[in-house]
């Protein structure tokens, strides 16, 4: 991807992919609503695949190498890219979703964090504190600043906090493709990287531990964790440059 050239996109297409951003509202509200103790990821599942559909699009992430989901349910301690599965949620649980959708040839993708019942303040600080680091990264996705105003903007964030970010999984292009040029971290020096253009749409993803920012994966080729066993929390929207500043497609 590092040597991929950055596809601009027309007001046309964005509006498609607006579209399609609603769709990912929808599923992520759905899924809001829903989830409390006693229920299961792969109920989760079920329930947004039929939300995607319902909507007219299809499951980005379904099929994609082989994932088998539509979505990524990350617990606790496990960082993205968790599967579904018969395992029920409990009281003072945190869950990341992690979903996409392809609609009409385009792509949108986010990510929220969500307290389950009752959970500890650490846990509820990380939480918000992951939020506001996305939307602090969304002010800087303006037409003409470069590309690490974005990264920095996480990083200084949440290093003010005391947590700290991930380093091994970074944010993305989005389009005709889930995945497109250019990779943005979430950390990195102000005034660097690629400048900004109206007509880029990026998939802005914070990815913020409790403890150490080392992460590993787990025999089943797909679950992050946190090396040190400490919470993590992801959000994520799909963000278009316009000239007149960062428009969030995939907010409700």
């Amino acid at each position: 991807m590092a040597n991929e050239a950055i596809i601009l996109k027309t007001p046309q297409e964005i509006a498609i992919m607006r579209r399609a951003g609603l769709v990912v509202a929808r599923v992520l509200e759905a899924l809001e609503e829903t989830a409390r103790p006693g229920l299961t990821t792969l109920g989760l599942e079920r329930l947004a695949e039929e939300e995607i559909r319902r909507g007219g699009a299809s499951p980005a992430f379904k099929g994609y190498r082989d994932y088998p989901f539509c979505l990524c349910t990350s617990l606790n301690n496990e960082v993205v890219h968790g599967m579904p599965s018969a395992r029920a949620l409990k009281d003072g649980d945190i869950l990341s979703i992690d979903v996409g959708v392809l609609l009409d040839g385009f792509y949108a993708d986010a990510a929220i964090t969500l307290p389950i019942g009752n959970v500890s303040d650490e846990a509820l600080r990380l939480i918000n504190v992951t939020r506001e680091s996305l939307d602090k990264a969304i002010g800087e996705a303006r037409s003409g600043a470069r590309l690490m105003d974005i990264s920095s903007a996480v990083q200084r964030h949440v290093e003010a906090q005391g947590f700290s970010v991930v380093r091994e999984f970074v944010g993305h292009g989005i389009g005709m493709r889930l995945h497109e040029a250019p990779q943005v971290p979430n950390f990195g020096s102000p005034g660097m990287g690629v400048r900004l253009k109206s007509g880029m749409v990026l998939a802005i993803e914070p990815m913020i531990n409790a403890g150490g920012y080392d992460v590993k994966v787990l025999k089943d080729g797909w679950t992050v964790v946190t090396v040190d066993g400490s919470l993590s929390a992801h959000f994520e929207h799909t963000v278009a440059i316009t000239e007149n500043g960062p428009y969030v497609l995939t907010r409700p």
